[in-house]
């Protein structure tokens, strides 16, 4: 299988297991699931799904040179994503933490037909679902992982700055099994960009508006038992077309409210609502050894400081209770 990605170039994906995993149900599934947790025609920020992430991150851990077991790890890593990604942590989890699919990945594998695939071409899927077994896949933030890189690379190149995608990615080097930048410029531009995503979509007004108001929706509609907690596990559209169908004066209002393509603003009156705070602070390498960028470049220490108090004010939004008035 050819797969041509314009954050990596073109690949000819060979391995079985993988070309096996991408036809399966619960990655098909994905196709219809918005990464950023809001469907295209709610949002403003041009987007892309979360297999488009999958496959990303599969191809970064491929070309770096990654074996099969980690790119299958890395193929499978989000597939536990409800509908509405993120957003369902306002609904059910915790908004903070946004980590509602890590605590049902592997229930949500087990269940599918993909532990068969696993098993029929030699790998153990509790391995594989164990991410932490994967560092090049994962690791704890602040560090750099191939699952953070390429969520990045793709805001960088759709709207924040596609001008430095291609020397982020041919700046990034395997150092003590871990990602690292081969330079102190390249890990800033990285690195300040990162923050750019943070503090003008993730963080910023009209996301957390459009959080708020579109996770409020998805509570009303699960109360009034329009929607089931088993619907999520569908996709997008298929909850959408629910809510439509039971014209509900509410819900039929706040989907207005969301089409809108106007941004929203923090507002002065309202409540006050906080975004997880998500950041990287890249090590890169220099003469051979490995440094943090926040201990050796002090425009970026600030920088990232600076963000994380504005993030911790939170954003002001018009209660739902004064939806007739937005």
């Amino acid at each position: 299988m050819k797969i041509s990605d314009p954050i990596y170039g073109e690949f000819e994906v060979k391995e079985p297991v993988l070309l096996e995993l991408l036809k399966s149900k619960p990655l098909q599934r994905l196709k219809k699931i918005d990464q950023y947790g809001i469907p295209p025609k709610f949002y403003l920020f041009p987007g892309f799904t979360r297999l488009e992430h999958l496959v990303g991150v599969m191809l970064l851990l491929k070309k770096m040179g990654a074996d099969v077991e980690e790119q299958v790890a890395g193929l499978l890593h989000d597939v536990s994503h409800t509908a509405f990604s993120h957003v369902v942590d306002w609904v059910i989890g915790d908004a903070l933490r946004e980590n509602y699919q890590d605590k049902n990945h592997k229930k949500i594998i087990y269940q599918s037909e993909i532990p068969g695939i696993l098993s029929r071409f030699g790998f153990d899927v509790k391995k594989i679902t164990t991410i932490v077994a994967f560092p090049l896949l994962e690791r704890e933030s602040p560090d750099l992982c191939a699952d953070r890189i390429d969520y990045a690379l793709r805001e960088f190149y759709l709207w924040a700055n596609s001008k430095i995608v291609d020397l982020c990615v041919k700046s990034l080097v395997i150092f003590q099994n871990k990602f690292v930048f081969d330079s102190k410029i390249a890990a800033g531009v990285f690195a300040k960009n990162f923050i750019k995503l943070q503090s003008e979509h993730w963080g910023g007004g009209d996301a957390v508006t459009r959080y708020y108001y579109l996770s409020q929706g998805l509570k009303i509609a699960l109360d009034k038992k329009i929607i089931t907690l088993e619907d999520f596990y569908f996709d997008d559209e298929y909850v959408i077309n629910k809510i439509l169908k039971s014209k509900n004066n509410i819900l039929d209002r706040i989907l207005k409210i969301l089409s809108k393509k106007t941004k929203f603003k923090n507002k002065k009156k309202g409540i006050i609502l906080k975004k997880k705070f998500r950041f990287v602070d890249p090590e890169f390498l220099d003469n051979g050894k490995l440094k943090k960028l926040s201990e050796e470049d002090s425009v970026f220490s600030k920088l990232l400081e600076k963000h994380r108090k504005i993030n911790e004010k939170g954003i002001m939004v018009k209660s739902l209770t004064k939806i007739s008035e937005i």
